[in-house]
């Protein structure tokens, strides 16, 4: 029985898409973030099985000095359905933002947002059930062809700009940034571009290493509980 399948009783494909789409009306486009960014968080979200691995680490804007990093583990039933990632991931995230003394400027969110076939990845969702600014910073493409304007690369669907191909380091393969939430695209991009060392943006780069760190975590504690009994 497939993934989908096993959803009929208590989700509806159909339905998500519809939230997608009345959420992406909401999206702020435009910056609504301060003017003088001082503290930017990652967020990413590992599994183990059934187990969601929220992570989210807060840097200093200036330095990318790690402050504060969070970690919340939780149950997750939904299985992994292309185009509602958000959806999976989004209580594990929350649940490990909920942990922060120190109150980011914006999020980077190791997703899509607005560059998502139905306007609403889960950077831009996080971002509307946070109130706060994030932008989506992804490894890969979603939707949309990467088409050459002004001397930058974007992301373009249905002839609208939905994001933009970013080259973080010149030896390395372009990452995707786009629009979360109250933060205007060209900001975003400026945003990416001083929070990178390497390809990956540091404040996704360290909420990866946590959650990743974690996972591994429980894996070995699982094999150990294992060889135990």
């Amino acid at each position: 029985m497939s993934q989908t399948r096993k959803l009929t009783k208590n989700f509806s494909v159909e339905k998500a898409h519809k939230t997608q789409r009345s959420l992406s009306k909401k999206i702020i486009l435009e910056d609504r973030l301060s003017k003088h960014v001082k503290m930017v968080a990652g967020v990413d979200v590992s599994y183990v099985g059934d187990v969601g691995i929220g992570a989210v680490a807060v840097l200093d804007y200036e330095s990318l000095k790690l402050l504060e990093s969070e970690v919340a583990i939780c149950p997750v039933k939904m299985p992994y359905i292309p185009t509602l990632l958000s959806f999976r991931e989004i209580l594990p995230a929350m649940a490990a933002i909920k942990k922060l003394k120190i109150p980011p400027d914006v999020f980077f969110v190791d997703a899509h947002g607005y560059a998502h076939p139905y306007r609403c990845g889960f950077a831009s969702h996080l971002g509307l059930a946070l109130g706060k600014p994030t932008l989506g910073v992804a490894k890969s493409r979603l939707i949309g062809k990467p088409v050459e304007m002004q001397g930058q690369t974007f992301l373009v669907d249905n002839e609208e700009v939905i994001g933009a191909v970013v080259e973080t380091k010149r030896t390395a393969k372009p990452i995707f940034v786009s629009i979360g939430h109250m933060v205007s695209l060209e900001t975003a991009v400026k945003i990416v571009l001083h929070c990178s060392k390497t390809r990956i943006p540091e404040p996704t780069l360290q909420a990866h290493i946590l959650a990743t760190g974690q996972r591994n975590s429980l894996m070995f504690q699982s094999k150990v509980n294992i060889a135990e009994k």
